[in-house]
Order: structure tokens, then C-alpha cells, then sequence
């Protein structure tokens, strides 16, 4: 296995989101790693079954791009300090569009990622039924290990005892 000098973070902008970007800080900084935070928009074709677009589809999916990017930038502003003082090597941010299995395998590919690590848990409810686990189809499918972290369970000490 080859040092691990490249982690590869998807957010979904859930309220797990910070936790998720904490761990990976904490991860990449324990390994001196680059850091890159990820979001990716879901193709509209994937509700083509369901949700019939408006007639401005391509000012829709822009308003979308532009605001997405603007929340992926309040995020890394607010966890700056958090990222910074875990010892980071460096920290990137991306905005994607497609199929986000796809475009999250894609990224770690381009950007060379040696280690994914992302939540177990994003969608909820109709979503999670149509596209079924993220996080599961990336573990089945990355050409890297993937570390998931389960949101859910921040404090299991009382278990272990």
C-alpha cells in the first residue's frame, strides 16, 4: 500500500456534514495529506421518472451550481480553523454535476486520492430508496480504501465498557 498523501472527502451539506469534515481534517492531518471536500449536484435526469422540468432547466441547474459552491464556501470558511490547526497539508474544494458515484470515483481518479473517507449516511427517505447507498456503491467500487464514518455514532464509549 502506498503512502496515503491524497484524501478525497464527499459532503452532501447535511447536518453530518461538519462532523464528517472534522474527522477527515483530523485523518489528514495525523498523515500530513492534501484535503479535498467535495459536493456533487445530482443529475436532473435521474428524476426524469418523477419531476418534469421547467421550461429555464439550464438556468435552474446554474442557480443550483452557483449556490452549492457558495455553501461549499461558507462551510470551508467555517471550518478553516478546525482544518488549519489539525495540520492539513493543504485543503481543495470542488463543486461537481452528474451522477454522484460516478463523479466522486471520477475526482478521486483525476486527483490521484489515496483514501476516500466519507459518511454512511446522506439521503434520506425517496432519495435514498431511488439511488440506494452512496456510500455503499463507492466501498464496492473505489480504486482505493474508503474509511466510512457512521454520523450517528459520535460517542460509543458507554458501549465499550
Amino acid at each position: 500500500m502506498r503512502d496515503i498523501q491524497t484524501i478525497i472527502t464527499p459532503i452532501d451539506f447535511s447536518e453530518n456534514a461538519e462532523s464528517i469534515i472534522e474527522s477527515a481534517a483530523y485523518i489528514a492531518g495525523k498523515l500530513n495529506a492534501h484535503l479535498h471536500l467535495i459536493f456533487v449536484i445530482q443529475n436532473f435526469e435521474d428524476y426524469s421518472g418523477i419531476f418534469v422540468p421547467p421550461v429555464n432547466l439550464p438556468n435552474l441547474e446554474e442557480q443550483l451550481l452557483e449556490s452549492a459552491q457558495k455553501k461549499m464556501n461558507e462551510l470551508v470558511e467555517n471550518k478553516k480553523d478546525f482544518i488549519t490547526n489539525s495540520g492539513v497539508k493543504e485543503l481543495e474544494s470542488a463543486v461537481l454535476t452528474g451522477d454522484v458515484t460516478d463523479e466522486i470515483l471520477g475526482y478521486t481518479r483525476e486527483k490521484r486520492g489515496d483514501l476516500i473517507v466519507m459518511g454512511t449516511h446522506g439521503y434520506k427517505g425517496i432519495e435514498r430508496v431511488m439511488f440506494g447507498s452512496i456510500a455503499d456503491k463507492v466501498v464496492k467500487t473505489a480504486c482505493c480504501p474508503v474509511l466510512t464514518i457512521n454520523p450517528y455514532r459520535k460517542n460509543c464509549e458507554e458501549e465499550l465498557k
